[in-house]
C-alpha cells in the first residue's frame, strides 16, 4: 500500500499531482472510503465529521471528485461480520483518514481490525492521511494534550513537558503511542501554524527528541509521499526532518 501523509489535505497542486501519481489514474476514476473517526472526541465532532465527509471542511479531501465515496465507521466494525466490510476495504483505491485525535484513531484502527488488514491491501491502494490521520500511520508517534483522553489503549507512556507559545510557556502532557506501523518515521503536522502553537519549530524539536524514530515536521503545504521504501517530501511550503 502507498501513502500520502498530509498536514491539511490536498492543499496545493503539487500534493494533488502526487495523489494522482500514487493512484495511477485520475481521481474521477478512483473509489475512496472516508474514515472520519478522529474528530469525534472533540466538542462538535459530529458536525465536523459531517462537514469533512460532505467536502465543507477547510482541508480539501472528500470533494476532489472521486468516482465513489463511502464512509468506513471504525467503531462499528467490531460488531459487524468481516465478510460485510473487508471486501469493500480490499477493493477501494484510497483510504481517506481524517484528522483529530491520533490516539483515538490508533486505538480504533487496532480495535476494528483495520490495522491487521492494511498490510494485505493491494499495492495500488493509497492511504491518504490528514493531520492526526497521517500521524496514526506511524509505528510510533507523539501527541500533546491538555488533558489526555481516556481512550488510551495504544498509549506507551506520557510525560509533562513545557512548550513555548506567544503568551509564554505552557505545560502539556506528551503522550507516546503505537500507531499502525505503516511507516518507520513519525510526523508533526501544522508546523508553525498560528492555531497550533505546540507545533512551532522550536517546540517540534522538543517533541521529536522524545521519539526514537526520524520525525518530519511539516506545514500545511507539505506532504510525505511513500512508495515501498522510497520516501519523498512534496512541498510548496516548509518542513524539517529531525533524526534520533
Amino acid at each position: 500500500m502507498k501513502l500520502l501523509l498530509t498536514s491539511s489535505g490536498i492543499s496545493n497542486t503539487s500534493i494533488h499531482d502526487a495523489l494522482v501519481d500514487l493512484l495511477g489514474k485520475p481521481i474521477a476514476e478512483s473509489n475512496a472510503l472516508f474514515i472520519p473517526i478522529g474528530i469525534y472526541p472533540f466538542p462538535g465532532g459530529a458536525g465536523m465529521a459531517w462537514q469533512a465527509i460532505c467536502g465543507k471542511a477547510r482541508s480539501p479531501l472528500s470533494q476532489l471528485g472521486w468516482k465513489s465515496l463511502g464512509v468506513l465507521e471504525l467503531t462499528a466494525l467490531p460488531s459487524i461480520d468481516k465478510k460485510a466490510w473487508v471486501p469493500t476495504v480490499e477493493e477501494t483505491d484510497a483510504l481517506l483518514v481524517w484528522g483529530g485525535d491520533p490516539l483515538y484513531i490508533s486505538y480504533w484502527m487496532q480495535q476494528s481490525g483495520l490495522t491487521h488488514i492494511l498490510p494485505s491491501l493491494r499495492r495500488e491502494a493509497v492511504y491518504v492521511g490528514v493531520s492526526a490521520g497521517s500521524m496514526a500511520a506511524s509505528s510510533i508517534f507523539g501527541e500533546t494534550y491538555r488533558n489526555p483522553r481516556s481512550c488510551s489503549g495504544s498509549a506507551l507512556k506520557s510525560e509533562d513537558i513545557m512548550f513555548d507559545t506567544p503568551g509564554g510557556e505552557i505545560s502539556r502532557t506528551f503522550v507516546t503511542a503505537q500507531g499502525a506501523g505503516m511507516v518507520d518515521f513519525a510526523l508533526i503536522p501544522h508546523l508553525d501554524h498560528e492555531d497550533h502553537p505546540d507545533a512551532s519549530l522550536a517546540n517540534a524539536e522538543k517533541w521529536a527528541a522524545r521519539l526514537p524514530v526520524p520525525v518530519y515536521a511539516i506545514d500545511d503545504e507539505t506532504a510525505i509521499k511513500v512508495t515501498g521504501d522510497t520516501v519523498e517530501v512534496v512541498s510548496e511550503g516548509h518542513w524539517k526532518l529531525f533524526t534520533p
